[in-house]
C-alpha cells in the first residue's frame, strides 16, 4: 500500500449540510484557498442531512412549542424562539444570496412555503397556546400568526386531524403561513455541485482514520481510500469536523484540551410515512404537538407535509429509539469506544441523571406498529394501519458535558461548536435545530477560527447576509425588508400549489 502525501489550506470532514455551508462561505470569502473534503459514503448528504433522516422543518420557532417555555409565574419566555428564528433568517439570506448570484438555481428543489402550526388539547394547554401567541405577537418575527379554538375554523385548517374527532376535550391551534419545508439533502447536493465548480476537491469513499498535530501547528489527517485500502496523508492549516454523529470520535483523536470531558448519547428515530395519496392530499401544513410529560424535547410529535423529489409526502413522528451506533452506517461499538478516561465520570453522571430518558427510549423501541398507530390516531383519528409504513430516520448524538447550570454529565439538546484555542480545528456536535441554523453556526466557526480575517471579510459577509451583526427582532423594518426579499429570491410567495 503506497502512501500519498498532499497539502491543502482547509480540510472538511463529512459531506453534510454543515461542511457544504462552511465550504460555500469560505469560497465566497477566500476564493483562492484550497479546500479538500473527505466523505466516507459514496454521495453527499447521506446521513443526518438526508431528507428521509430529518423532519425537514425550517426551524424558525413558529410551531415548535419547546422553544417557548412557561416560567413559574405563568408568563412565557420567548428568548429561545427569537434566537432560533433569527438564526434561520441568516440561513435564508445566505441561500437567497446564492440564488441571486446564480451559484445555485431552482430554489424550489430544496425549499417550499408551508404553513407551520402548533396544536394542543386540554384546557391547560389551550391556555398556554393563547399566552404563547400573545407573547410572540410582541415580536415582529412572528407577525401573522393566528389562533383558533373554533372547531369549524380548525376543520378548515386541518381537515385530516379534525375529521372523526369524537373527544370533547378542548382543542386549539396556531397557524402562520410564512413557514417552510426544507429538503436539506437536496440543498446539500446543490451546494456540493456548486463547490465542485469552485475547484473544491471532494473525495467520496474516503474514511478519516486519525488527526495529528505537526510541529508547525498544522494538522496531518490520515485518510483511507475505501476502494483500494490505500492510506493517504493530507496536511492543512485548518480542519473542520462535520461528520454528524461521527464527529465525537474524530474530535477525541485530535487530543485538544477542549475535547476532554465531552460525551455523546445516541438517539435514533423512526417516522411513519403515508402511502395513500388520497390521505396525503388532505393535509397541508407542519403541525407540531406538545411532548408528553417526562418525554425529551426531541420527541415532540408532529404531522408534516413534506416535498421530497418534487412529490408531496406525509410523515408522522418522530418515535425515538436507541441504538449504540453514532451514525446510521456506524458501528455497534460507537458508544462504548467513545468512553475515555477523561469523560467516563461525565458519562456515568449522565447515565444516573437520565434514567427516565433511558426508560423512555427503551419503551419507544419496544412499541409495536399498532401502538405507534394509536399515537398517530391522537393526530388523525381515522388513520388506517395499511396506509402507513415505517421509515428509520437518522441517528442523533446528544452532547453530554459538565456545565455550571446542570452540573456533571448534563445532556445538551442543541448544536454545539467545539474548537481549539488557536482556531486550527473545530468540530460540530449535537442535533436540532442543526441544519436550519447551519449558516449562523458556520459564521460562528469563522469567528472563532479566523478572527484575524473577520475585519477584511466583514463587507462581503454583509453583502451576503445584510442583517449580519444586527438583531432583526430589534429592527422591525429591516426584518420586513429582508423577509420579503428572501421570500422573493427563494420563490416562497405562494408557489407551492403546483407541487401539491
Amino acid at each position: 500500500m503506497s502512501s500519498i502525501q498532499k497539502k491543502t489550506d482547509v480540510i472538511l470532514i463529512g459531506a453534510g449540510v454543515m461542511s457544504a455551508t462552511l465550504g460555500s462561505l469560505l469560497k465566497e470569502l477566500a476564493p483562492q484557498w484550497e479546500i479538500t473534503v473527505f466523505e466516507k459514503l459514496s454521495e453527499p448528504g447521506e446521513e443526518s442531512s438526508n431528507e428521509w433522516n430529518n423532519a425537514g422543518t425550517g426551524h424558525a420557532a413558529l410551531c415548535e412549542l419547546n422553544y417557548t417555555s412557561e416560567k413559574p409565574d405563568g408568563s412565557i419566555d420567548i428568548t429561545k424562539a427569537i434566537k432560533v428564528n433569527e438564526q434561520f433568517q441568516v440561513s435564508r439570506q445566505f441561500w437567497a444570496h446564492l440564488v441571486n448570484s446564480n451559484l445555485i438555481r431552482n430554489p424550489q428543489d430544496f425549499i417550499m412555503p408551508l404553513p407551520h402550526m402548533s396544536m394542543v388539547q386540554g384546557t391547560k394547554n389551550v391556555e398556554f397556546l393563547k399566552k404563547r401567541l400573545e407573547a410572540l405577537s410582541a415580536s415582529p418575527l412572528f407577525e401573522g400568526m393566528e389562533f383558533s379554538d373554533k372547531p369549524d375554523k380548525l376543520k378548515e385548517w386541518i381537515p385530516l386531524i379534525m375529521n372523526g374527532r369524537t373527544s370533547n376535550e378542548p382543542i386549539a391551534a396556531t397557524k402562520i403561513d410564512s413557514g417552510t419545508d426544507v429538503n436539506f439533502g437536496a440543498l446539500t447536493r446543490l451546494l456540493f455541485d456548486h463547490l465542485k465548480t469552485q475547484n473544491v476537491e471532494v473525495n467520496y469513499g474516503h474514511s478519516v482514520q486519525d488527526l495529528t498535530r505537526t510541529n508547525d501547528g498544522s494538522w496531518e489527517v490520515k485518510v483511507q481510500d475505501l476502494a483500494n485500502g490505500r492510506i493517504e496523508t493530507h496536511t492543512a492549516k485548518f480542519v473542520f469536523i462535520g461528520g454528524g454523529g461521527g464527529s465525537l470520535h474524530l474530535l477525541q483523536k485530535t487530543g485538544i484540551p477542549e475535547s476532554k470531558r465531552i460525551g455523546g448519547f445516541p438517539v435514533s428515530g423512526l417516522f411513519m410515512v403515508c402511502n395513500n395519496p388520497e390521505v396525503v392530499a388532505q393535509h397541508h401544513a407542519k403541525v407540531y404537538g406538545k411532548a408528553k410529560v417526562g418525554a425529551p424535547p426531541m420527541s415532540v410529535p408532529h404531522l408534516d407535509t413534506r416535498f421530497i423529489d418534487n412529490k408531496k409526502s406525509l410523515l408522522f413522528g418522530p418515535f425515538a429509539g436507541f441504538s449504540p451506533k453514532f451514525l446510521k452506517t456506524g458501528s455497534n461499538l460507537d458508544l462504548i469506544t467513545s468512553v475515555k478516561p477523561n469523560n467516563v465520570l461525565t458519562m456515568l453522571a449522565a447515565g444516573a441523571k437520565n434514567m427516565g430518558l433511558t426508560k423512555y427510549l427503551i419503551q419507544q423501541v419496544l412499541l409495536s406498529k399498532e401502538k405507534r398507530m394509536e399515537e398517530l390516531r391522537e393526530f388523525i383519528p381515522n388513520a388506517k394501519s395499511e396506509d402507513w409504513d415505517i421509515v428509520v430516520a437518522g441517528q442523533r448524538v446528544q452532547v453530554i458535558k459538565d456545565t455550571e447550570a446542570g452540573g456533571k454529565g448534563t445532556l445538551q439538546f442543541g448544536t454545539e461548536v467545539v474548537s481549539s484555542s488557536d482556531g486550527s480545528v473545530a468540530a460540530l456536535l449535537g442535533a436540532s435545530p442543526g441544519a436550519s441554523t447551519a449558516v449562523h453556526v458556520m459564521l460562528e466557526v469563522l469567528d472563532k477560527c479566523f478572527p484575524q480575517h473577520m475585519n477584511e471579510w466583514e463587507p462581503k459577509i454583509k453583502e451576503m447576509i445584510p442583517s449580519y451583526g444586527l438583531s432583526l427582532s430589534e429592527n422591525p423594518e429591516l426584518f420586513k425588508e429582508i423577509h420579503a426579499s428572501t421570500a422573493e429570491a427563494l420563490g416562497l410567495n405562494g408557489k407551492e400549489l403546483a407541487h401539491s
